[in-house]
């Protein structure tokens, strides 16, 4: 038996942006609600328990932002963020409020259900299957189990994409990881996808690890985890 189809929410207040999304996700198989209004989508996200939400940056009540900010407070619900602008501060605010991933305004709708169905596809079993696994990297320690970083006694608020981008960094520390293998280890991309994503998500990473920022070093094409320092002697 066929499982039940996973529904998406489109909050996007462009009708006819609204409608070809919709489209193009209920074709390839989801099920589809949709809304104008930051606020009713928050009421959708409580009521209809969609698997991710693709948001609009601009809305005319509630924006994007905030509404992502809310979702954020109380689960790890999936967010795709529609940015109407080719700008970093655009992507960067909706990363840093804790979207999985952008795209910019005008958009192939076939490329956006190919990055829903990454995002859904990556969103639940990589945790299982690392549930109770702990990395240690000198002051810095990620917990799988408990989606949580510290550095030293600290604890660091990580979006989830960038707590997944940390964590495949560190598990291949040692190894150069190109910034199209991060796409598809992180991501879930099989397709040349936008490499500006995960410049993006190492920047700000690198600035809420603050002094520990250093273990992320740029390597030619990709990144890399530098050798854990050494503890400071008493």
């Amino acid at each position: 038996m066929a499982g039940k189809p996973q529904t998406v929410l489109v909050v996007e207040d462009e009708a006819s942006i609204a409608s070809f999304v919709a489209a193009y996700l209920k074709n390839a198989g989801y099920t589809v609600r949709t809304t104008a209004s930051g606020t009713e989508a928050l009421k959708l996200v409580a009521s209809e328990k969609p698997a991710l939400v693709v948001l609009d940056l601009m809305l005319p009540d509630i924006d994007g932002v905030e509404v992502c900010k809310q979702i954020r407070q109380n689960s790890d619900l999936p967010v795709l963020m529609l940015t109407a602008r080719d700008e970093d501060v655009d992507k960067i605010i909706g990363l840093e409020v804790g979207a999985d991933d952008y795209m910019t305004k005008p958009f192939n709708p076939r490329e956006l259900v190919a990055r829903v169905r990454a995002i859904l596809r990556r969103a639940a079993p990589e945790r299982a299957n690392r549930e109770s696994a702990v990395i240690q990297h000198g002051d810095l320690s990620i917990d799988a189990g408990r989606r949580e970083a510290r550095v030293g006694e600290q604890e660091i608020q990580l979006a989830p994409k960038e707590f997944d981008l940390l964590w495949e960094l560190l598990d291949h520390r040692g190894l150069v990881l190109t910034r199209d293998q991060l796409l598809e280890r992180v991501w879930g991309y099989t397709f040349a996808g936008d490499t500006r994503t995960v410049d993006v998500h190492v920047r700000q990473l690198r600035r809420k690890l603050g002094d520990a920022s250093p273990i992320v070093t740029v390597w030619g094409v990709g990144y890399k985890v530098s050798p854990a320092r050494e503890p400071a002697k008493a």
